[in-house]
């Protein structure tokens, strides 16, 4: 497994090994033992799948307050995404600031986003299908977004705002500097 530590403080790219022949492919995509010897001990206990249709579609910037605040671990199955992430933690020295990078089928990389992290992607090609670990259920009470384009976080979307494919939800979230729920 190749682990790729990026610039905030916890979030890493991760690429399993595929064991290939004629047959196809053979991939240990979790190992609770191999990812705890990478720093990722956490516990997860749910897995979620979505299915993007188009290209352009735009899921985000999310996540969920303590205590149910979520890990996440994120791959794509099928297709190609611009994944994104925003430090949220207030007393961090990246707060505000954002990464983005490709995520792919192809790739066969995943990308490992601790707490205190908002999160979203766009995706690049049509029937795009995510799958990604959390470590804490789901709770509408502590469920929370953040405004994807908001102009102070200065992240360069493949999409604008009049192509994006949005749930009415994502369309509404607060911009950073509003937000009264931060970690």
């Amino acid at each position: 497994m190749q682990v790729i530590e990026l610039g905030l403080a916890g979030v890493k790219l991760i690429t399993p090994k595929r064991h290939g022949d004629h047959r196809g492919f053979f991939s240990e995509t979790y190992s609770r033992r191999s990812f705890s010897e990478i720093g990722i001990a956490q516990e997860f206990v749910q897995d979620n799948h979505s299915l993007s249709a188009d290209v352009g579609t735009l899921r985000g910037l999310h996540f969920q307050l303590p205590p149910f605040a979520q890990d996440k671990l994120i791959r794509v199955c099928r297709g190609r995404i611009l994944d994104v992430v925003v430090d949220i933690r207030k007393d961090s020295p990246t707060f505000g600031q954002s990464l983005s990078m490709e995520l792919t089928a192809q790739d066969w990389n995943q990308l490992f986003v601790p707490i205190g992290f908002a999160h979203g992607f766009c995706t690049l090609e049509p029937d795009t299908e995510v799958i990604y670990k959390v470590s804490n259920f789901y709770s509408p009470e502590h469920d929370r977004g953040l405004l994807w384009n908001d102009p102070d976080l200065g992240i360069a979307w493949p999409v604008t705002a009049d192509q994006a494919i949005l749930s009415p939800k994502d369309k509404t979230h607060p911009r950073l500097k509003d937000l009264k729920d931060l970690f």
